[in-house]
């Protein structure tokens, strides 16, 4: 008996991954792997109890052991069949996930392993017992009559829907709250004790009182009334509850936020070099509170000097603290029109990290050594006490570069020969970046203004000038200094990485600039210069936009990691973000490694794996999340303009339609499928367009066009148009195929039942597997309330799983028939002007 625990002793202290363990706890256990591999072994479904003597855990370890056969099983990595022995989920052909809702009931599963299944069609009935958001295990059960493979649920791993935000509706007697969120398909019943009054129509939080099964409804209990739908800043309270976004401050992390005094002490100046004499100044946007950045920049020798300070967070964020709790769940500040969702609590965020003029504040500095040309050729992190001497803005500082003799120069004389310091750095560092090929998409961008109602007065385009691209390169110098320094001293980091173009993206894009005569240079591995030369080709073709918004799509999202695989877009080998502590959580935990290895220490932050998919979770979530603040504020902006023509350009080319954005206003919307004209549109992926199987009409990306608005739809926050001009319809259906028997016609109109005659919004935001908007790339040092530089756009997905050479019918509805005069078919759309695109689809680099 002494022997075969030994020998369980042995295999335990063999395991493979022991080390990884030990790092991570203080009492070690048998890795995941180690458990699956001796699970394999025996080839039976085991006990727990039977665990317990084959990797020799004792009573003492038993409690946690449980935790970690918990998480296997929530990760759908086991699973306990009916007798409470647990199996490898693997060898039951069971495929974990997470569930992905759509608003018309169905649904997808969503591999965790996409190298082991493809995503699995959920019918309305497999729908109707988990939600979107839930973890479950599910067996391949067939293919749908569309040929996508479907599954069954098995089991529910994790209920991740606990509380919901909707609207009341009572109908018969009977209270039921819909959800906002309208990948959530199922109501939730109210009993009337619960209710708390609320009236229909009104926007309520729910927690959930029993979860959805095949056989009953989900319900659940109003926990609070938010108010009326219209009411002003309510999108933005939908969207913060919608998207799980935490938005109030533990009262534990305003104590501590404000237990620190207002101003930084004498003591606090211990171990740092005294800056407080050097100009440095903030250079941020009209609005801007919180400046977590200054800069400044002299000659030296040949070269110059440019040196980044940045607010010192760490000095008052400790890890594992309430305040460090809070950022980690946040990840980001998230800034919605008019209103800002911090990282930190307010006295930390516009107070004592914030980089205000005339006032000590602690701070982390990267000063570097520039030569003639632009090139850093030394650097050093140290932690400092500044005095900022300006706060600037950008268009003061691009006001002061093109006048240096007007009259906001003569105010700041003392301020000008700086600015000039900086200008003549970022002219080297702009050179530099040519030379290094860096990506630089031309983009237009808005802002917007709102009335005393707190809704959009109108649509403005924003402009980038020379001040917001000098901080924009003094934040990338600062930020590529940080990702080698941490590398250079082999200490863990999240980098911001950014791959290049998949293989699949790749091919359709060379396929579709091959058509226009260009090719993508670099073989299976571009480059970023590759992508620079080809851009520099087409800049002064008419059709540049619709080049350039090709090229745009086929990078991919930028995200952070400790796997360092550079950063495409910018063309840097090794990239980290270090200058926007106040408002990142990755920042924050780059400054923590510098300060650990300038003091000879090593910061354990964890798992940086999961630390880097938590950030990127929190940044994507923050973006859907304003998102819907956006669209829904232009669709209110919009719904009083109904019946109006507007010019636009085709954005995005779906199965189901083209995404139109319209001049003047910035506000785009869907023209569906069945306003393109009486005739089957094939939709061509790689070519981004719809033609007319018959008519031969192509409507392309970037093609212009006059529609008219004809529906907005708060509800959903969709904008739907009709073309303005109906030339390239065939408006008499009589006269077309006349040779033809009414049962022929009648079966023609049969076999084209599938599409809908009139537009109904399908897929336009859909929130399925395939209709999120994704973005790409990185923004190049770009701060949200700045809103200034350039930056990779989105791109709509279709929700339509028809294929690139997919044929949909449109029929046309009755009434354009009989009210349009029959014409010769015209190609309508079929080139790309030179008029600019003025659509706000924004991805970061």
């Amino acid at each position: 008996m002494t022997n075969h625990k030994n020998n369980h002793k042995n295999k335990r202290s063999n395991d493979p991954h022991a080390a990884r363990e030990a790092s991570r706890y203080e009492t070690p256990l048998p890795s995941r792997e180690l458990i699956l591999t001796t699970m394999s072994d025996q080839g039976v479904p085991l006990s727990i109890e039977q665990l317990y003597l084959l990797l020799d855990i004792s009573d003492e370890e038993r409690e946690v052991f449980n935790r970690r056969l918990n998480a296997m099983e929530r990760e759908g990595q086991v699973i306990k069949n009916r007798k409470g022995a647990l199996c490898i989920a693997d060898k039951l052909d069971l495929i974990a996930g997470v569930i992905q809702g759509h608003p018309d009931g169905f649904g997808f599963l969503i591999p965790d392993d996409k190298t082991k299944s493809e995503d699995l069609f959920l019918s309305p009935k497999e729908m109707s017992q988990v939600m979107h958001g839930d973890r479950a295990m599910v067996r391949m059960s067939g293919l749908d009559r569309r040929g996508r493979p479907e599954g069954k649920i098995v089991e529910v791993l994790e209920r991740r829907t606990q509380r919901l935000v909707g609207r009341v509706i009572r109908t018969a007697g009977v209270t039921i709250v819909a959800a906002e969120d309208k990948r959530i398909n199922l109501d939730i019943l109210i009993p009337y004790h619960l209710d708390m009054q609320a009236k229909p129509g009104q926007v309520v939080m729910v927690e959930l009182t029993e979860q959805p099964s095949s056989h009953a409804q989900p319900m659940g209990k109003v926990v609070e009334i938010l108010g009326n739908y219209a009411d002003s800043g309510m999108e933005i309270e939908i969207a913060l509850r919608k998207h799980n976004l935490p938005h109030q401050f533990t009262a534990e992390a305003v104590s501590l936020a404000e237990s620190y005094p207002k101003l930084v002490q004498p003591e606090d100046y211990k171990g740092r070099i005294d800056c407080r004499e050097m100009p440095l100044i903030t250079i941020d946007g009209e609005t801007a509170r919180d400046f977590d950045d200054a800069v400044y920049a002299e000659p030296q020798g040949k070269g110059w000097r440019l040196v980044v300070a940045i607010a010192d967070v760490s000095f008052y964020v400790k890890p594992h603290d309430a305040l460090d709790k809070g950022a980690l769940e946040r990840g980001n500040s998230v800034y919605f029109p008019r209103r800002v969702i911090p990282m930190l609590p307010e006295a930390l965020s516009n107070g004592l990290c914030s980089l205000n003029p005339d006032v000590e504040r602690l701070c982390m500095i990267c000063d570097m050594q520039l030569d003639g040309a632009g090139i850093v050729k030394q650097y050093k992190f140290y932690p400092s006490v500044m005095r900022s001497k300006a706060r600037m803005t950008y268009n003061q500082v691009f006001e002061i570069l093109q006048n240096p003799e007007g009259e906001l120069a003569q105010e700041y004389a003392w301020l000008v020969p700086h600015l000039q310091h900086l200008y003549s750095v970022y002219q080297l560092s702009q050179a530099q970046r040519e030379k290094r090929g860096a990506i630089e998409f031309e983009s237009s961008e808005t802002i917007m203004i709102f009335n005393d109602q707190g809704k959009i007065e109108r649509i403005e385009p924003s402009t980038r000038n020379e001040a917001h691209k000098l901080i924009e390169e003094c934040m990338l110098a600062a930020n590529v200094c940080a990702a080698e320094f941490l590398k250079k001293h082999e200490h863990p980091a999240l980098y911001r990485i950014h791959e290049g173009p998949t293989p699949e993206k790749l091919e359709l894009l060379r396929t579709f600039m091959g058509e226009f005569g260009f090719g993508v240079g670099g073989g299976d591995s571009p480059h970023a210069k590759d992508y620079g030369k080809l851009l520099a080709r087409i800049k002064d073709r008419p059709d540049a936009q619709l080049l350039q918004t090709v090229l745009l799509r086929s990078m991919q999202q930028a995200v952070y990691s400790p796997d360092n695989v550079g950063h495409f877009g910018l063309a840097y080998e090794a990239y980290a973000h270090f200058t926007s502590p106040i408002r990142r959580y990755p920042d924050l935990l780059i400054h923590r490694a510098i300060k650990a290895v300038l003091n000879g220490e090593r910061y354990k932050a964890g798992d940086w794996n999961s630390l880097g998919e938590q950030c990127s979770m929190t940044e994507r979530r923050a973006d859907d999340a304003t998102r819907d603040v956006t669209n829904w504020l232009k669709c209110f902006y919009m719904q009083d303009k109904i019946g109006e023509v507007f010019e636009g350009t085709v954005a995005g080319v779906t199965s189901f339609g083209l995404f139109v954005a319209l001049d003047g206003v910035y506000v785009e919307g869907l023209l569906h499928v069945t306003e393109l004209g009486n005739d089957y549109f094939i939709y061509d992926k790689a070519r981004h367009e719809m033609a007319g199987e018959r008519t031969g009409v192509r409507y392309r990306l970037g093609d212009r066009l006059t529609v008219k608005l004809v529906r907005v739809d708060l509800e959903t926050t969709k904008i739907d148009f009709t073309l303005a001009n109906k030339s390239n319809e065939l408006a008499d259906e009589s006269k077309v195929n006349s040779t033809k028997s009414l049962g022929a016609n009648k079966s023609s109109i049969k076999d084209q039942s599938a599409v809908k005659s009139s537009p109904k919004f399908e897929g336009v935001g859909a929130q399925s597997t395939k209709a999120d908007n994704v973005k790409f790339g990185e923004p190049f040092g770009k701060k949200p309330k700045r809103g200034s530089h350039a930056s990779f756009g989105d791109k709509p997905v279709s929700t339509s799983k028809a294929g690139p050479n997919k044929a949909v019918p449109n029929k046309g509805t009755s009434e354009t028939k009989n009210k349009t005069k029959t014409s010769k078919p015209k190609k309508v759309a079929s080139k790309a002007t030179t008029s600019k695109v003025t659509t706000k689809r924004k991805v970061k680099k």
